[in-house]
């Protein structure tokens, strides 16, 4: 027997398969983390990729605004890497006073001042202006024109204006846009509600009953309507430099790209492929994944990242054994209500009408269900919800273990495991 242990909430669980059973274990690979990370950004300002250092980029006395991602991604540890941009700054001779920090929240809610000092640091929201970006502010947008596939380019005025943008942020896989990072600190980040919805349009099919469009998915870029929108709107306001983080399995930084809003993205997402992109040799039928336990698995609406990338693992037909304690199940509340559709297409026509991202992560989760059938151990209060998703609830992972080997149909199943769930993506051969 080989033995695996896997996070549901704050728990470990254990269960054994058969080794002549086992055909993958999904894991991220190891790398050494960043030990110094202020040093780190030091250095990527001074040797950017495919730009000049920072300090030769700006002039003295310009006008400098600094995108930064809302509380949802505070794992990017902001207040270690905002010093450094800031002294480089000052440097250049851009005084404290001519640069703001606008706190790209794209279409989530507004963030708290003591939101913004968990961001940025008690220091930084002292020194300079830190606001929020308001979608929902039309008169304090910039029109920029209209792209080749439809999208009205409406951005943030503070940022159009500035002499100076840089964005920051991080890069992960992203299930509808392929990978985080970049040009997501535009759109959604600092773009209108109207920039945003049409942009999110393209995570759907071309015609109404096709679904989630199956190119925007995670790791695909070539053919993506929405990441190559994404592209053309940042094309439009030409930020003038980026520093990305990419992150560990445990949270560490793995590395740091600064320079062009481009390249140096790029460079980033080649380090999250060879992280957490991981080949496989055949699919099973039955995967075994675990969001990687709390906060990963904290609702429901976060367990959509598990829920997609075990697809890529499970025959169509199969079963995915889901872990996901979800103590949060209704938030944010946006999401659930979704959920009370009588059926798929009902729920894709709504999105169409009025688009979400909530709605969208909804539809592909009852999209993972028809795929497969999943099992997804949880709470017992959270029998309800889930059961409109198509999931079969249970408590335990013995149950769920036992539903599985009932489900799937094979004497003899054939089991992948995914105990980060959340972060791994599996990529046939």
């Amino acid at each position: 027997m080989r033995n695996f242990t896997v996070k549901c909430g704050k728990e470990e669980l254990s269960f054994s398969v058969p080794k002549e059973q086992v055909l993958h274990e999904i894991i991220g690979r190891e790398y050494p983390p960043v030990a110094d990370i202020p040093q780190a950004v030091r250095e990527a300002l001074l040797r950017p990729i495919d730009a000049p250092p920072l300090k030769e980029l700006v002039r003295p006395g310009e006008t400098v605004a600094i995108a930064v991602s809302d509380i949802t991604r505070a794992w990017q540890r902001m207040p270690l890497v905002l010093p450094e941009i800031l002294a480089t700054l000052n440097q250049a001779g851009v005084p404290d006073s001519n640069i703001t920090i606008i706190i790209a929240v794209g279409g989530h809610r507004q963030n708290t001042e003591a939101e913004f000092v968990q961001l940025c640091g008690k220091e930084i929201c002292e020194r300079v202006k830190v606001v929020n970006h308001d979608a929902w502010d039309t008169e304090n947008m910039v029109y920029y024109g209209t792209t080749s596939r439809g999208t009205e380019v409406l951005i943030n005025k503070i940022a159009a204006e500035a002499d100076r943008l840089i964005l920051t942020g991080g890069i992960i896989y992203h299930y509808m846009a392929g990978f985080g990072g970049g040009r997501k600190s535009v759109v959604p980040g600092i773009s209108s509600i109207k920039t945003i919805r049409q942009n999110h349009l393209w995570g759907l099919g071309a015609e109404v009953g096709s679904g989630s469009n199956p190119n925007a998915a995670s790791r695909k870029t070539l053919g993506n309507d929405l990441h190559e929108d994404m592209m053309e709107i940042a094309g439009f306001v030409q930020p003038d430099f980026i520093i990305n983080m990419v992150p560990t399995p445990d949270g560490q930084y793995a590395g740091i790209f600064a320079g062009n809003w481009v390249s140096a993205w790029q460079e980033g997402c080649k380090l999250v492929d060879q992280l957490y992109g991981v080949e496989i040799e055949a699919l099973a039928d039955i995967t075994v994944a675990s969001a990687g336990g709390y906060p990963k698995d904290i609702n429901l609406y976060q367990t959509g990242k598990t829920m997609d990338n075990a697809y890529y693992a499970v025959k169509k037909g199969g079963v995915v054994v889901l872990l996901s304690e979800c103590e949060d199940i209704y938030e944010p509340q946006e999401f659930s209500r979704w959920f009370g559709y009588d059926d798929t297409l009902a729920m894709e026509k709504a999105l169409r009408a009025d688009f979400g991202i909530p709605g969208w992560v909804a539809l592909k989760e009852v999209e993972c269900s028809n795929h497969a059938t999943y099992v997804m151990v949880t709470r017992p209060e959270n029998a309800e919800l889930v059961a409109k998703t198509g999931m079969i609830p249970t408590t335990t992972l013995e149950e769920a273990l036992r539903i599985a080997g009932e489900k799937c149909g094979v004497e003899k199943p054939m089991y992948t495991v995914m105990p980060q769930g959340a972060n791994t993506l599996p990529i046939l051969k």
